[in-house]
């Protein structure tokens, strides 16, 4: 309580890095959701409630800048005048500004990471963060377009071409677009707690939080993608109505199908049974769900339409090869040894709130 109304008092500052032609996306997602993150008092008119974080547009130098698509971004400061900052986002980094400014970047970057808390890179912003050698040895997620060339110019970071986002240590990245919104919603509930996060995620309409394990191209999409006309919502029907009957006989008639017409047709086009693809996306929301320590094992078998627990941890095994109890705890000693490795070898500056 101590630490949120001295946080009220003095919100966290995040710093967007932006430049000409970068994805307005980028930069829009992590603003909206930094922006909207705020103490819920029930003395505080609507709309006046403490901020949890200060958010300010950074450019490289003073001129405005022209998104991609034709939005124009007029920063706050340029970095020379940036504040300290307790969060960096790099939204930019394809070198449209020219070489000159993605030396400056680079060359602040690596000046203003010791006092940072922690630096972020959001799609094309992985290029001047590699460039910095900073994320040397240690796991990036890279927009599946950029990832192999992000890996060939910079062989000494481990490129994940699938993952949503990741976090090393210090340093997080992910690949752009909505995943900037999911990675911004971690930060979140790294800060200040899981309701503060889902109460930003409420308010910005977000269908669920995913977490950065999950695919850039999941199967739900691909589903989507690949489906006809007669299949095209049932994906989304089946991820809103996980709990509910999925049977083969409630999907076709979703479908206005024959249940044996639509398994056949189902599994000539995507090759895999109806009840095969229910499965899969039942236990990856499972795994999710598995994050939140709150979240018991028996409630989250109930939440994904398993009739007990010990059906769910069942199919769970086959699925991911081991118990829910098992993976949660894995989860949990990983993100302590994670915690224990990076804090070792840190100085104590990088630490502290900026």
């Amino acid at each position: 309580m101590a630490e949120a109304l001295a946080t009220a008092m003095n919100p966290k500052t995040v710093g967007l890095i932006v430049a000409k032609q970068m994805t307005a996306a980028d930069l829009m997602g992590p603003a909206e959701v930094f922006s909207r993150a705020k103490f819920g008092r029930t003395d505080q008119p609507e709309g006046r409630e403490p901020c949890c974080y200060r958010v300010i547009a950074i450019g490289i130098d003073r001129a405005s800048c022209v998104t991609e698509c034709g939005i124009v971004i007029r920063p706050h400061v340029d970095l020379e005048h940036a504040p300290p900052l307790d969060t960096v986002f790099v939204c930019t980094g394809d070198g449209s500004d020219g070489e000159k400014l993605s030396r400056k970047l680079v060359k602040w970057l690596k000046q203003r990471a010791p006092n940072t808390r922690r630096v972020a890179a959001v799609g094309r912003g992985i290029y001047p963060v590699a460039k910095t050698g900073l994320l040397d040895g240690r796991k990036v997620a890279a927009h599946w377009r950029l990832a192999n060339d992000v890996a060939l110019r910079f062989p000494n970071v481990a490129v994940d071409p699938k993952a949503l986002f990741t976090k090393d240590g210090l340093f997080y990245s992910c690949a752009g677009g909505a995943s900037a919104i999911d990675l911004s919603l971690s930060l979140i509930e790294e800060d200040f707690g899981r309701q503060i996060a889902l109460n930003v995620a409420r308010e910005l309409v977000v269908h669920v939080q995913r977490s950065g394990e999950q695919e850039q191209y999941s199967e739900a999409l691909q589903f989507q993608v690949q489906s006809c006309d007669r299949f095209a919502n049932i994906s989304t029907w089946i991820l809103c109505n996980l709990n509910e009957d999925l049977s083969v006989e409630t999907l076709a008639h979703k479908a206005c199908m024959s249940p044996r017409n639509f398994s056949r047709l189902f599994k000539a086009a995507f090759g895999k049974a109806p009840a095969d693809f229910v499965a899969a996306v039942r236990i990856a929301e499972a795994r999710r769900r598995l994050e939140a320590p709150r979240n018991s094992i028996e409630s989250i078998a109930n939440s994904v339409g398993f009739r007990s627990a010990d059906a769910f941890s069942r199919a769970f095994e086959r699925e991911v090869g081991c118990r829910p109890s098992t993976y949660r705890s894995l989860l949990r000693l990983n993100a302590k040894e994670d915690l224990t490795k990076h804090q070792s070898k840190v100085p104590q500056s990088w630490l502290a709130c900026a």
